[in-house]
């Protein structure tokens, strides 16, 4: 018998995870960069490939359309890169907001 995943909060990990480009770029473009450049992948995706370097880079946040975008290129659909984005808004937000949060949990 399995043991059940166990789920953790975003809010208790203390290191941010990794941005959905980024690992965009580390995972998914070295493969698909032997056969195209950026810029035929970003024609691909229907993006500029100014604006597929920033989110590779981390600079820009995944919008649903990208990552839908990305879904139907890699073949693992939408979901799974808004999930990645929403992980790393949320600790960045909860990381941004704490003091502020720390003293809404102490009015409760």
């Amino acid at each position: 018998m399995s043991q059940a995943h166990k789920e953790y909060p975003v809010e208790n990990i203390s290191r941010p995870p990794i941005h959905p480009g980024k690992i965009f770029a580390e995972e998914v473009m070295p493969e698909l960069r032997k056969k195209r450049t950026i810029g035929e992948i970003g024609s691909v995706l229907g993006v500029s490939r100014q604006n597929l370097y920033r989110v590779m880079a981390g600079e820009v946040s995944i919008t649903p359309d990208t990552a839908a975008r990305i879904g139907a290129l890699v073949g693992n659909g939408t979901r799974v890169w808004l999930a990645m984005r929403a992980d790393y808004d949320a600790w960045k937000v909860t990381k941004r907001l704490a003091p502020t949060l720390k003293k809404i949990r102490a009015e409760v």
